[in-house]
């Protein structure tokens, strides 16, 4: 009961669409699903056969939220709208986490082994994100949305793209809110872009700069007026007709 209250709790701190006690209460599929985890989980550890699927897939019905009763979910987790998202059977999640709708914790081996990640306290996982393996994400790392995430990751992290790229951050970030702040992720592809643009630019440059030299300086100096026509003359040769001297295969000869 004291971990229910403690969800509650969050949701009020942490989603400003929450008007009161009663609308958390009956209108947040995340704690819904969570509830239920509740019961299924210990039934799980008991090895009480069927009931405890049963329990998860009735919570998959009504929130479309998906837990396996096996995963073990750490107290004030609040999974925000929630729709979609599936965390399979031995995923850990760390206290104080927050999950958006469209997240997979998923595994990726048929054995009956840790095939799920872990995700350490004060982890925020983005919208739609896909976090596939045995893997760990550090203490108050953020996933980006959409990212697929393949490789551990330090505490502190950034984690974005396809697959996930680790942007590793040097001072911890306390200040309140500051995991809903999406809108100041960091955009690798953007940064790769533009990385680009400038070597382009910079290239562009340096041939213009080709262009624009004189002749002469190109030319040995003290070349007469012959010797110059002459060379020009050769070097149009064989621009025109740069195959001339190519060796020639006869037809059907294969390569």
């Amino acid at each position: 009961m004291l971990r229910f209250l403690e969800t509650v709790r969050v949701i009020r701190r942490n989603d400003p669409a929450a008007r009161g006690l009663l609308e958390i209460l009956l209108c947040y599929p995340g704690l819904h699903a969570l509830f239920f985890h509740r019961l299924a989980n210990p039934l799980w550890k008991w090895g009480v056969p069927l009931l405890p699927r049963l329990i998860s897939h009735l919570s998959r019905l009504l929130t479309g939220i998906e837990i396996h009763p096996g995963a073990a979910i750490g107290r004030r987790v609040f999974i925000d709208h929630g729709m979609g998202v599936v965390i399979g059977e031995t995923a850990v999640v760390g206290d104080d986490c927050l999950i958006y709708q469209g997240v997979t914790l998923g595994g990726t081996s048929l054995k009956r082994e840790k095939r799920h990640p872990t995700l350490e306290h004060n982890v925020v996982v983005g919208s739609g994100a896909k976090v596939i393996g045995n893997i760990t994400i550090g203490h108050h790392s953020r996933v980006g949305s959409g990212s697929v995430v393949i490789k551990s990751a330090p505490p502190h992290s950034t984690i974005i793209g396809v697959p996930g790229h680790i942007l590793e951050e040097k001072e911890a970030d306390d200040r309140p809110g500051r995991e809903l702040e999406h809108n100041r992720m960091p955009d690798t592809v953007a940064r790769a872009i533009t990385a680009l643009h400038e070597q382009v630019e910079a290239l562009a440059r340096q041939v213009g700069e080709l262009h624009a030299r004189p002749v002469q300086t190109v030319l040995p100096a003290g070349m007469t007026r012959l010797e110059v026509e002459e060379a020009f003359r050769t070097m149009s040769a064989s621009a025109e007709d740069p195959y001339e001297h190519a060796p020639s295969f006869e037809e059907g000869g294969g390569i």
